[in-house]
This record gives C-alpha cells, sequence and structure tokens, in this order.
C-alpha cells in the first residue's frame, strides 16, 4: 500500500511539474509556418515572444520523433519522441549522444507537451519549447540561424522496459528552416482579386555528363495585362519528382530588344554560352529570387513589385539553375515561377538590389582552409547617388553562397560606425536559401556602405575555387527587397589586380603576355600566372593572402537598372576598406530564467533511458527524492496526480 501511495504521489507531482499554462486554439490553429517533410510528415509551428509552439501530424499509429540539429546530423541533436497508448501521450525530452544508438532521456525535461491525439491513421502532437532553455548541455538555442530539423517516425510504439526500436532509413530525415525570420505562408488577403501567371520552362532537357545547367527562357507579359499591378506573392512551380534539381532560379526584366518577341515563343537555351542568344544580355534587372528550400515569398502589405505593360519592362527572363550532381539520364523538367499578382496597388513600389562579388576568377578561395572570408562592396558612392534623401526600406533579405558558403552576413555602415547587420546567418546551409522577413524594415540611407561577408569551408578541396556561376564554383551575394525603388539593381565590387597580384606573392607581370607570364619576383619569373595559382603554398601564405585581400583595394561595380551600365563616376576609381571606428558587436544572450515550476523543497529526478509504460519519462529504476514538506501536500498531489491521469 505505501509503495502503491508513494507512486501515485510520484505521478502527480510529475504531473504538477510537467504541466504548464494551458494552450489556447488560437496559438495552435492558426499556424504561419509549415512544412512537408516527407510526404506522411508535416510540421507546424508559430514563434512567439519567447518560445516557438509546434505541431507534427504523422501518418503513423507508432511513435513520432521530431527535433533540433546544427548540422542536420543526428549525433548532437536536440530531440522529443512522443506516442499514443490506450488514449494517453507519452511524451519525452530527449538528445542524442556521441556513442549512444538510442536519444537518451534528458534529465531537464524542457520541451512542453500541449497536447497529442490519435485517430485510425494520424498521431498529432502540440508542444512548445523556449528560445533558450538554459539546458547548454543538452539542449540546442534556437536563434535567427539557418536551423535543422531533425523527425523520424515507426509504425509501432515502443515496447515498456525496451530500447526505442529503429525507424528505419526510409522513415528519417533532416530539413533546414528558418524557424523566426520566415516570411509568412498564410494566404493573400481575401478581399485582394489576385491574377496569376507562370513562368514554367518547357520540358528541359538535364545534360547526363555535367552537374550544372543554367537554363534561360523568356516571358512576355500576360496580354491580359492592361494596367499596372503589383506582384504580391510568387512560389515555385515543381514538376513531382523533381524537385531536388530546381537549385534556384532568377527572375530578370528585359530592357526592349526587338528578339525578345521571338524568343518568348521559344523554348529557351543555356545561359552564358557563346551560342545564346544576345538579347538575353539586355535582362540584367533582378526582379524575383528564388532557391532551394523556399516554399516562395508574400510581400508586406506596404509594397508590391511593379509590372507596368504600358510604361515598363514587357518581357522578362526565367533563369533556372538545374543541378544533377548524380548525373541521372533522361531527367525532363517544366518547373518555374508562379506568380501571383494584384491591380489594387500597394502603397510602395518594391525593388530588389544584389549586393555582393562580382561572379568573376579573382574572387579566389584557397584550398584546405576551415574559414576564408570574401568580402563584396556596395559602396556609399553608390548608394549616395541613387537613393532617395529619406533613404530606402529593407524588407527582405536573401544570403547566396554555393556548396563551400558556411556563415554569411550582410554589414551595414553608417559614416565610422557599424550597425546591426541587415541579415546575418551563423549557421548557413547551402542547400537551404531563402527570403528572410525583417521584423521591422531597416533603413538604408544614401552614403551608406553594405558588405556582404561569405565565410567558406575549403577543408575538402585540394585546389583553389574562383568566383563564377556554376555549382562547383562560388558566389558571395546578399539579395534584397525593399521600397521604395530606386534605378540600382546590382551593386558589386571586385578585388582590383594590383590586389589579387599582391595576394599571390607576385610584383609584376609581363605586359601583354599570353598566357599571362610572371616577370617579378625573380624566383618565379617566367611561371604564368594559372601556374602561380595552381601551385601556391596556400598552406603557408594563406593569412597573407587574407589580409591581402582585406586591405587591398577593389573596383566597385554599381549597375543601373534602367540600362546595363555603370553609374557614372564609379567606373574608373578603385576604393577600399571603409575606415570604420566602431564595430557592431552581437549583444550578449540574455540572462538565463529557468521557467520550471518549484514545490516547498527540490524535487529531484534521476532518470535512466528505458522506456516506461506508466509515465513515459520517468522509469521503473527512477529514484525519487521527497522533501518533508511536499509530504504534507500528499493528499492534493494524489488528487491531482489522478486527474491528470483521467485527463
Amino acid at each position: 500500500m505505501i509503495l502503491r501511495q508513494t507512486g501515485l504521489m510520484f505521478v502527480a507531482a510529475l504531473c504538477v511539474l510537467l504541466s504548464g499554462r494551458g494552450v489556447s486554439a488560437s496559438e495552435v490553429d492558426e499556424w504561419t509556418h509549415s512544412a512537408w517533410l516527407d510526404d506522411r510528415y508535416l510540421v507546424r509551428w508559430t514563434p512567439g515572444a519567447d518560445d516557438v509552439t509546434f505541431e507534427v501530424s504523422v501518418a503513423t499509429l507508432g511513435y513520432v520523433g521530431f527535433g533540433l540539429s546544427l548540422d542536420g546530423r543526428m549525433q548532437g541533436s536536440d530531440v522529443v519522441i512522443g506516442w499514443v497508448q490506450h488514449g494517453r501521450t507519452i511524451f519525452q525530452d530527449r538528445h542524442v549522444s556521441k556513442g549512444h544508438v538510442e536519444p537518451i532521456v534528458d534529465a531537464s525535461q524542457d520541451w512542453e507537451l500541449l497536447r497529442g491525439m490519435e485517430n485510425d491513421t494520424h498521431t498529432v502532437l502540440t508542444f512548445r519549447r523556449a528560445y533558450d532553455t538554459c539546458d547548454r548541455d543538452q539542449d540546442i538555442r534556437i536563434t535567427n540561424d539557418t536551423m535543422r530539423m531533425v523527425w523520424a517516425y515507426h509504425s509501432e510504439d515502443p515496447v515498456p522496459g525496451l530500447p526505442l526500436a529503429y525507424h528505419g532509413p526510409g522513415q528519417r530525415g533532416a530539413r533546414s528552416a528558418f524557424l523566426v525570420l520566415r516570411v509568412d505562408q498564410s494566404a493573400p488577403p481575401k478581399h485582394e482579386v489576385l491574377h496569376t501567371w507562370e513562368l514554367r520552362n518547357p520540358s528541359v532537357l538535364l545534360p547526363s555528363t555535367e552537374e550544372s545547367l543554367y537554363w534561360c527562357k523568356i516571358f512576355k507579359l500576360p496580354a491580359t495585362m492592361t494596367e499596372k499591378s503589383h506582384i504580391i506573392r510568387y512560389e515555385p512551380l515543381h514538376q513531382p519528382g523533381n524537385r531536388p534539381y530546381m537549385h534556384h532560379a532568377m527572375v530578370y526584366e528585359c530592357l526592349d530588344n526587338p528578339e525578345l518577341d521571338k524568343l518568348s515563343r521559344l523554348p529557351g537555351a543555356p545561359c552564358y554560352q557563346q551560342s545564346a542568344p544576345q538579347a538575353h544580355s539586355s535582362c540584367t534587372n533582378i526582379a524575383l529570387a528564388w532557391a532551394y528550400g523556399s516554399e516562395g515569398f508574400t510581400f508586406p502589405p506596404e509594397a508590391g513589385y511593379p509590372l507596368e505593360p504600358t510604361a515598363g519592362p514587357r518581357y522578362f527572363m526565367l533563369e533556372t539553375h538545374y543541378t544533377n550532381p548524380s548525373m541521372h539520364a533522361g531527367v525532363r523538367d517544366s518547373s518555374g515561377i508562379k506568380i501571383f499578382y494584384t491591380t489594387k496597388l500597394r502603397p510602395n513600389d518594391a525593388g530588389v538590389l544584389s549586393v555582393g562579388m562580382d561572379p568573376n576568377w579573382r574572387h579566389i578561395i584557397p584550398p584546405g582552409q576551415p574559414a576564408v572570408v570574401s568580402e563584396g562592396h556596395c559602396i556609399g558612392t553608390c548608394t549616395q547617388r541613387s537613393l532617395p534623401r529619406q533613404g530606402v526600406q529593407v524588407f527582405g533579405v536573401m544570403l547566396h553562397t554555393h556548396l563551400l558558403g558556411r556563415r554569411v552576413r550582410l554589414r551595414h555602415i553608417r559614416g565610422e560606425r557599424e550597425l546591426a547587420p541587415l541579415a546575418s546567418d551563423s549557421n548557413y546551409d547551402a542547400g537551404y536559401q531563402e527570403f528572410r522577413r525583417l521584423p521591422n524594415p531597416t533603413q538604408v540611407m544614401p552614403g551608406d556602405h553594405l558588405i556582404s561577408e561569405c565565410v567558406y569551408n575549403s577543408s575538402a578541396r585540394n585546389a583553389i575555387t574562383l568566383g563564377g556561376l556554376t555549382i562547383r564554383e562560388e558566389m558571395c551575394l546578399a539579395v534584397t527587397l525593399y521600397w521604395p525603388r530606386v534605378n540600382l539593381s546590382l551593386c558589386y565590387s571586385l578585388p582590383s589586380l594590383p590586389t589579387v597580384l599582391h595576394s599571390l606573392g607576385i610584383h609584376e607581370l609581363y605586359p601583354g603576355s599570353n598566357p599571362v607570364k610572371i616577370k617579378s619576383p625573380t624566383d618565379i619569373a617566367n611561371m604564368t600566372l594559372e601556374h602561380r595559382l595552381l601551385s601556391y603554398d596556400w598552406k603557408n601564405n594563406f593569412h597573407h593572402f587574407q589580409e591581402a585581400t582585406h586591405s587591398g583595394s577593389f573596383k566597385p561595380l554599381c549597375w543601373h537598372s534602367a540600362n546595363p551600365t555603370l553609374l557614372p563616376g564609379t567606373e574608373d576609381h578603385e576604393y577600399f576598406f571603409p575606415n570604420v571606428s566602431r564595430l557592431y558587436r552581437e549583444p550578449n544572450a540574455a540572462s538565463c530564467r529557468l521557467r520550471k515550476k518549484k514545490l516547498d523543497e527540490p524535487l529531484r529526478v534521476e532518470v535512466s533511458n528505458s522506456i516506461e509504460q506508466n509515465s513515459g519519462l520517468i522509469s521503473e529504476t527512477s529514484s525519487l527524492n521527497i522533501g518533508p514538506s511536499l509530504r504534507v501536500r500528499a493528499l492534493g498531489l494524489l488528487a491531482a496526480g489522478l486527474l491528470c491521469v483521467l485527463l
């Protein structure tokens, strides 16, 4: 009898410890974000002021796993395991530690179950977690960086007393996402009359001998569009089964060219090749940008991207970057972009400004290095001559690199002071690139200097990587959405030739030599520049290279969006990194406040990792220390425990 009473007291105390505040229907029925992790697993979530509320709906009657990881691997991940058995939900906060196959139950249970249910086909769990639980050893902080959602499920519930059954290789995975600064996936306002325009590729055959293909297709504005309209949303069009092949897509405005009408009736052609139509070069102003992992972008109510059939561009080019790393043969794709537009205009025309490194061979990434820093500048002279006196409001940013990118930020300098970055990601995933919608638009003023800063990991490469358009080359860009629209579309920079030569230990080249040969210093005289790039001792000269590229001069490339020309007054000058006397420092993380209910005396629970049928959190081998004052409250806790079990 005493043992039974102690067990009931234990369940009651546990119920008190784990029962959080109630959850209202508005918290879990109106979700701001959602993603399919596979065709049977849907996750929805809504960020709050202090925590994030999740709901997973999985087509299984067994256990369900969900969690967070920094790199997509299970090792080091912070997970929850839950299932519904005989109408009762069992829910466990766990983590995956090195050397353990099965996730270990956390001593501190920081994921809070809100409700669980099961019908004939699905298991549904709703739960929440604080951004920072202060459990630094076993939990992962939720930040504005790219997070990896890890997931798994099994067809059967766990067996009490036995280890967790393996879910199998086909019922698990990882998916990158912005948990906080992600564009709401809510539908456009119901009162707006929307029209659609599909920019779809016509069955493009992907090469089976190359990893990358850039395909360009010209489109003409719909004939039904007779007045100015605003794009208020766009989203990808994926051909079923082909989602992994479409890496990113850009939509460019085209200047009037007599060839464009004819090209709009053709299926398109590979971009950036000698055989590509000359008219493609008239399409330079980025209008829309999408990258793998994004489910689209919805513009804020203050702005829309303008389409003007009488006064603006009538032709647009869809540039689709396909990747086929396994070189599958016979793959044809008809994916593209779907545009939603309205004639009910927003208060402001939105614009797109791309900031970063011009994709050129002078952008050099040495091999075998865990952290290579590259910087692309939009100089203050460009913004001074392009932006209105009141500046522009940046409301969205997409950071873009290819395979080596690991950390990216868009730095913001005003005068000699560095402001908070417009966007920053210290856990960047090159396979997931989506616009971040800023919680509040950030003002960029005339004269502000912007820097797209990329950190690459080239440890696995034995040869240099150069800037370029293919997936094996690299890029460093930050694409911003802003209002009001101005005549500046691309604001790039490129290291000057003297900077490149200095970074490679070269003093002088032979003028007019072909191939380009080195004149001095004497120890490398007559060596070709190409050979120097390939044979340079990067291991011993890496720090010199980084210092030379950071402190050396660069050439700004400020492209006027109304015509493909450089902004007058910037094309013949070289600039240096701005003089910044006050660098931006990330604020210290808020002090940890444990969000746990406390009883009169501490309640100590030692948790094993086996599955326990009665509580799902505490195993039969757990010990329970209850202070004297808790014993006084035994009857009350016992009643609460019975009620908890019944509910």
